[in-house]
């Protein structure tokens, strides 16, 4: 095992402005480098944030684009390892949330998520590899946001990784009406978010990394009246092979980085897999929405981000 000063960066994105958000990623890789991190986690979709935005159909980037070069040149400066997720267009047109891992070599390797979540498959397609990462001495496992929830990325990563790299853009359930029901679905909702990052290293005996989104979150909803007002639930924590929370930081908290010295190096999962598709329960509500927002997402994706897309691919 090799011992490791790591961060988790927990971020508030403007809306669909890389821009501005390439500027936050970087002060705040900053500020972890100052507090003597050597790897760093940013979140998923750390250019742009995610909500159902119709700007997000213009959002990706190239592989080798501007967001590529930044975490290129973060890590040759200041000899550090920076791993997080974006939306990527590459050559096939077709967009994909990339997790892309990079050291002062260059990128050392890249992992696309595997199903959208919800009204994200409205702005890309899922991906097919294993999200496993070799960066010379360290396997890296990816894995991102509700991949944190699948048995499938557990049976990926389970026993072949030293650190887990992992980030979130998981959003709140909105107080409509009856607000007590859904004050209490999204107690629930919230403890789930902070279980699945929590637990994950128990499954696959390695320590984690989770970087998170924070702050509010306001946008359509899908084929419905109703407008979304909610917030993101942060949880960026670092987590040792054991599942002890090592340094953790709340919604409440706001933007800002986690840091902590860890242990890396694979060891004896202590959690059992479930022999179903989730590791932890979704509820009723969060079931609901995951099928008819894909349904809509195809649609929308076909429609307004590649038209050359098909179901056959």
């Amino acid at each position: 095992m090799v011992s490791m000063r790591c961060a988790a960066i927990q971020l508030e994105a403007v809306p669909a402005d890389v821009d501005a958000n390439l500027a936050i990623a970087e002060r705040l890789v900053e500020h972890a480098v100052a507090e003597g991190a050597q790897t760093i986690a940013l979140p998923e979709f750390f250019t742009t944030g995610v909500g159902f935005w119709p700007e997000l159909a213009h959002a990706a980037l190239p592989p080798d684009g501007k967001a590529t070069e930044l975490l290129q040149n973060l890590a040759q400066r200041h000899g550090v390892m920076i791993g997080g997720s974006l939306l990527i267009r590459d050559a096939d047109c077709d967009v994909r949330n990339a997790y892309l891992l990079v050291t002062a070599d260059g990128v050392v390797g890249r992992h696309d998520k595997d199903l959208p979540t919800m009204w994200e498959n409205a702005f890309y397609v899922g991906g097919h590899d294993d999200g496993v990462i070799n960066a010379g001495e360290l396997t890296v496992g990816a894995a991102v946001c509700w991949e944190l929830m699948r048995t499938q990325t557990v049976r990926r990563l389970r026993g072949r990784i030293d650190l887990a790299m992992t980030g979130s853009g998981w959003w709140s359930i909105p107080r409509w009406w009856p607000g007590p029901v859904f004050e209490r679905l999204e107690t629930r909702n919230a403890a789930t978010a902070w279980r699945a990052a929590a637990s994950f290293a128990t499954y696959v005996g390695a320590p984690v990394l989770h970087a998170a989104h924070s702050g509010p979150l306001r946008c359509r909803m899908p084929w419905l009246p109703l407008g979304y007002d909610g917030r993101f639930e942060g949880g960026a924590m670092i987590v040792a092979a054991d599942g002890a929370v090592l340094a953790s930081r709340d919604h409440t908290t706001g933007e800002g980085v986690v840091v902590a010295d860890v242990e890396t190096g694979r060891q004896p999962p202590i959690a059992n897999v479930p022999k179903g598709f989730w590791l932890h329960p979704r509820g009723a509500l969060p079931a609901a929405v995951w099928h008819y927002q894909r349904l809509h997402g195809r649609r929308y994706y076909r429609r307004h981000v590649n038209p050359a897309f098909t179901e056959m691919r």
